[in-house]
């Protein structure tokens, strides 16, 4: 198994015995202060992300990542960045999508931009060429600062389509100009 090991992390591609733990992390409401309508209710929906991410894995060789603090077995989150856009009728619309999510009894420790900082050399060793974005509902402060704190920049602000709340806004960040195409992939 790919391992990949930060000061304080150990990131590794997700297995079938990681869907309890992550399911624990995205269903505890504390993690979905920002965004409570994406609280994972049923294990089931965990189990498809986790299937999503192993299939990244597959098919590219990096999507997010199992987080664990070293010298433990304990997963304390997940993250990494997933190619999205790359199969549609556009050859230029394909993004690498930044993500973390982190327990809520570690937030706030630093993780989440060390998650980061590993994955975007990843990203960028497998598909230089490629963008990466992040995108994020404007009152989640704490994720904002994680994306600028690992240099991405905000190339777009506008109401969040789909939002149960139609007064949040949706911000994307990326680590350069996007064309019209990798926009509208970042945002679908």
């Amino acid at each position: 198994m790919d391992e990949t090991r930060t000061d304080r992390l150990t990131l590794r591609p997700p297995t079938d015995a990681d869907v309890d733990p992550i399911h624990r992390i995205y269903s505890d409401p504390r993690v979905w202060q920002h965004y409570p309508s994406l609280r994972h209710a049923e294990r089931s929906t965990s189990e498809s992300m986790v299937a999503r991410w192993r299939a990244g894995w597959d098919a590219v060789g990096l999507a997010s990542w199992i987080v664990r603090l070293h010298g433990t077995d304990e997963v304390i989150g997940s993250g990494g960045c997933s190619l999205i856009g790359a199969g549609g009728e556009q050859a230029d619309a394909a993004v690498w999508n930044l993500g973390y999510r982190m327990s809520a009894d570690h937030h706030g420790r630093g993780y989440a931009t060390e998650l980061s900082r590993a994955a975007l050399d990843a990203a960028r060793a497998l598909r230089p060429e490629t963008p990466v974005i992040a995108y994020l509902v404007e009152h989640n402060r704490a994720s904002a600062a994680v994306a600028e704190k690992v240099g991405l920049a905000l190339v777009h602000r506008a109401p969040d389509a789909g939002n149960p709340d139609p007064g949040v806004l949706r911000l994307v960040y990326a680590d350069r100009a996007l064309t019209d195409a990798q926009l509208a992939t970042a945002l679908h």
